[in-house]
């Protein structure tokens, strides 16, 4: 992170940040290019695993099977700053972004605990 002043580390705050997201992006490597699809998903906190609920097919499940890791951004709080010129304009927001393994699952209980989240 290129501003390392702005940057949030307690776990807490960044949980609360991810409860007030409605929207998570996945984004994958796919040769030369990038692939990003954004997806509604539940958290668990204590786990700090996301989920999601998908389709069985696509260009997202052959990613997951094939790579097995994503990158995942989420942001929320979107704010203008005005300002008095353009280039004093500038824009506030809260984000949460990482990366880690991806896996699908299979077992019918793990997703029944899972849908708990």
């Amino acid at each position: 992170m290129r501003r390392s002043d702005r940057e949030i580390t307690d776990r807490a705050r960044i949980d609360e940040i991810i409860a007030s997201c409605d929207c998570c992006r996945l984004g994958f490597c796919d040769g030369a290019e990038a692939y990003i699809v954004p997806l509604s998903f539940g958290y668990d906190a204590e786990e700090g695993a996301f989920y999601f609920h998908s389709a069985k097919a696509g260009r997202k499940i052959d990613l997951i099977r094939r790579l097995g890791r994503a990158s995942f951004e989420l942001d929320t709080d979107h704010a203008v700053n005005a300002g008095e010129r353009a280039c004093d304009y500038s824009y506030r927001f809260l984000c949460v972004m990482g990366t880690g393994s991806v896996e699908l699952l299979a077992d019918a209980a793990a997703k029944e605990k899972d849908c708990a989240c």
